[in-house]
């Protein structure tokens, strides 16, 4: 096994993998930009290279940088985590090049499920269903018109190499076409340096169901079961949970053979995760496309099937054989994630910045957190405003999500605007907690996404209320120190300030 492992990434995603490298007796390798020198998966590693700048161009996104620090520290392997260069194949290159073990799947695997065009090639040749496209084109292609006549309208453009909701528009009428091909072509040049954008059937109203996969060098590979990731901003997940309450007995185990075999077809080694769209109407599930790294989401399968997907991630990439057999998958109980973001989810989800003044995460039987942050952290404007991701386990949904509610109603941040009141309101929604929902769930309810003023007075009320506590004592020390102090409000991200 490996004894030092440079983690090439930040924040939460950071913290949760040197947690596992430690429990394996392996050295984690930090590396961090200007604006991330105190930040906690700094201070959770053995070893930590400065990499200088703070946009993520200069400093996650540089990959002769986050090769040489590897290099330079005697690490024989680099985890990208998520995002950023985590299904990036030049990085994945530049790490085989420079001999080390890029804990992932192959560059040329990456390279093809990466594209969405050639990933559906690829999902075709596995006999596992896709949704109807046209080819690559530029607004005024031949293919355009004829692919809009055929299926009508409304019609999805999409980015050929995108991800995340970017170089994505939903086009509902002809007249709007050649203005969103060009919008999205735009945004994906600028997100991945490519602009080729397609036209793709719309499927109203669909649930958004992954399938885990893990597969050694060998040409073992099986499913952890699914993920139902359908409660979106943006289309971007806030809310998973597994099992899905969608699925059937015999859906799932359909689902979970089309996921097989195309990591099969790919010659995937590793972790990875097959996502669908599924139409509830029909059953009918359409490949979406293969996400080739740990998934964001990946704390509920851990949770029902007892399973370290980052471990076993290590084991493979060490050219350790899998020692599971489907049938030894299991799930157990039911798992609900809720990921934490620092935005205002009543004002266009603007994100927020500051200073962490008040972090008091809950705790308890059933609960995991996942963070990156602690009280006291700045949360900038250079990267992603997630923040932490709540796990709540139970031995049924019902429970699982009545623990992530409470949870999420004990969870007291100050400093910056959250998510988390947007989140209870999902968790007390009958038609959540009933299970019927979809991908448009956000957009179909607007109670939700409208502050409900009396519980967010009281909850204000109890964080405002332990934050005087704490300045309270502060000043109290101050005064016996012969220090008067000056405080500002919580929500000011410039902290207490000391006069002379």
């Amino acid at each position: 096994m490996f004894s030092k492992v440079l983690v090439a990434n930040r924040g939460e995603i950071a913290v949760r993998i040197n947690q596992t490298l430690r429990a394996m007796g392996i050295a984690p390798v930090a590396v961090h930009s200007d604006a991330d020198a105190n930040s906690h998966h700094v201070a959770t590693a053995e070893q930590a290279v400065a990499i200088s700048g703070s946009s993520a161009e200069e400093t996650y996104l540089n990959i002769p940088k986050l090769v040489q620090a590897a290099v330079d520290t005697g690490a024989e392997a680099v985890h990208p985590g998520y995002g950023f260069l985590s299904e990036n194949p030049a990085f994945a290159r530049a790490c085989d090049e420079a001999g080390l073990t890029f804990i992932g799947p192959s560059p040329t695997s990456m390279a093809a499920l990466g594209d969405k065009l050639e990933s559906k090639v690829i999902a075709q040749a596995a006999g596992v269903p896709i949704v109807p496209n046209a080819p690559a084109c530029l607004p005024g292609d031949p293919q355009v018109r004829e692919f809009s006549e055929r299926w009508g309208f409304p019609l999805m453009v999409k980015a050929a190499a995108g991800g995340g909701g970017r170089g994505m528009r939903l086009v509902n009428v002809r007249e709007d076409l050649q203005n969103d091909m060009e919008l999205a072509s735009r945004e994906a040049q600028a997100a991945f340096g490519d602009g080729r954008v397609f036209l793709e059937r719309y499927i109203a109203n669909p649930r958004h169901v992954e399938i885990q996969v893990l597969a050694d060098a060998f040409g073992h590979i099986i499913h952890l079961g699914e993920r139902d990731c359908s409660i979106q901003r943006r289309h971007q997940k806030i809310v998973e949970e597994t099992p899905s309450p969608a699925l059937t007995p015999d859906l799932r185990e359909r689902m979970g053979r089309a996921a097989v075999a195309l990591a099969r077809e790919a010659g995937y080694v590793n972790a990875g995760t097959v996502e669908f769209l599924l139409d509830p109407r029909t059953g009918e599930f359409y490949f979406l496309e293969m996400n080739a790294r740990l998934q964001v989401e990946h704390p509920v399968t851990e949770a029902v099937l007892g399973l370290d997907l980052v471990e076993w991630q290590l084991r493979i990439a060490n050219g350790e054989p899998l020692t599971l057999r489907q049938e030894d998958i299991q799930p157990r109980g039911h798992a609900v994630e809720c990921r934490i973001y620092a935005e205002d989810p009543y004002h266009d989800f603007v994100p927020s910045t500051g200073t962490l003044l008040r972090w008091r995460p809950p705790s308890g039987p059933g609960l995991r957190l996942d963070s990156g942050v602690a009280q006291g952290h700045e949360v900038s404007i250079y990267y992603d405003p997630m923040l932490a991701k709540l796990i709540a386990w139970a031995p049924s949904r019902e429970l699982a999500l009545r623990r992530m509610e409470v949870a999420l109603t004990e969870f007291l941040v100050l400093g910056v605007i959250t998510n988390i009141p947007l989140l209870r309101s999902v968790m007390r929604h009958p038609q959540f907690r009933l299970g019927e929902y979809d991908t448009g769930f956000l957009e179909w309810n607007p109670a939700v996404t409208s502050p409900s003023l009396p519980g967010e007075t009281r909850m204000l009320a109890r964080a405002l209320a332990a934050w005087a506590a704490d300045q309270s004592v502060g000043r109290a020390r101050d005064r016996t120190k012969g220090v008067s102090t000056v405080t500002v409000s919580p929500w000011r991200t410039a902290g207490p300030r000391r006069l002379p």
